[in-house]
């Protein structure tokens, strides 16, 4: 069994994907006892009811898949790995930078691996989940106890019919999402319109440029693949033209009045800045800015 812990839109899209039976949320500390249970509507095909347990303490979950936001990914695991056998593979499933190297430092001897999907799922309504984009799902290792978990974490996750490929260097694709993110999620909250509209907005002409070259600068000096200001832009307005009409998870966060991941992401860039000197006004602005709609 597969348990996830953090029942969003993506921690619901890989419980309505998996196969029945084999996939139990894990509840909160004041969660009744049941089931959770949600509309899915699919990439392709009609819309259907998902009906997913809460798992039991008797329940010894073949991996734990962690799907809630990156800030709130050390308190939801202190309170859930107590219970569970140290040998049982974590998966993170989150947006930026940080947090995953946070779990990895704070339990080192648990298999802990990390996961960047690009899978587009939305809850345009509180008990309907939508299935909005297909992409791949990349998971990777991140400390020495999960390498030799990884083959059964691809396969299990597989399990779902979603593309899950195993990736020997996690941190290389877990950069490219975050590259996207910094140069989409930001301008789409403090805009507030979809992915695509970003790129006529005065705001977001002004910025992407100088953004653009901050994040060059420090995908150099952090010992990434350099690469060039013009293909970081390229790579960033290609996605926003292939999700033109999404809404960001930043943007939803916004609009709800949630905190954002804003800390993860561009402000993730800040700190990186900070530490190898590298000035990042640019990140910086826009982190304050997301922050202040909050």
């Amino acid at each position: 069994m597969i348990a996830i812990l953090g029942a969003g839109s993506l921690g619901r899209l890989w419980a309505a994907t998996l196969p029945a039976g084999q996939v139990a949320f894990v509840p909160r500390p004041e969660q009744p006892a049941g089931q959770l249970s949600y509309r899915f509507r699919p990439f392709d095909g009609p819309e259907y009811q998902v009906r997913i347990p809460w798992i039991m303490p008797s329940h010894r979950p073949s991996l734990l898949l962690l799907t809630t936001k990156a800030g709130d990914s050390l308190p939801a695991l202190a309170s859930t790995l107590p219970v569970l056998p140290t040998d049982t593979p974590i998966v993170l499933l989150q947006n930026g930078l940080g947090s995953q190297q946070q779990v990895a430092e704070r339990w080192p001897d648990r298999p802990v691996l990390a996961a960047t999907t690009t899978e587009g799922a939305n809850r345009p309504e509180a008990d309907l989940t939508v299935h909005a984009g297909q992409g791949d799902t990349r998971v990777g290792a991140l400390n020495a106890a999960a390498k030799a978990h990884l083959n059964e974490v691809v396969h299990a996750l597989a399990e779902s019919g979603l593309t899950v490929h195993a990736e020997p260097d996690i941190l290389g694709p877990l950069w490219q999402k975050l590259v996207i993110n910094a140069g989409i999620n930001a301008f789409t909250a403090i805009l507030n319109c979809l992915n695509g509209q970003i790129l006529d907005q005065a705001f977001y002409q002004q910025w992407i440029d100088p953004l653009c070259r901050e994040i060059s600068s420090l995908l150099l000096a952090a010992d990434q693949p350099e690469q060039t200001p013009e293909a970081l832009r390229g790579q960033i307005e290609a996605i926003a033209r292939k999700t033109a009409t999404n809404t960001s998870s930043m943007r939803a966060d916004v609009l709800a009045g949630r905190s954002t991941e804003i800390d993860f992401i561009n402000g993730y860039l800040v700190g990186l800045g900070r530490q190898l000197g590298i000035e990042t006004p640019v990140n910086q602005m826009l982190t304050e800015r997301v922050k202040q709609l909050n």
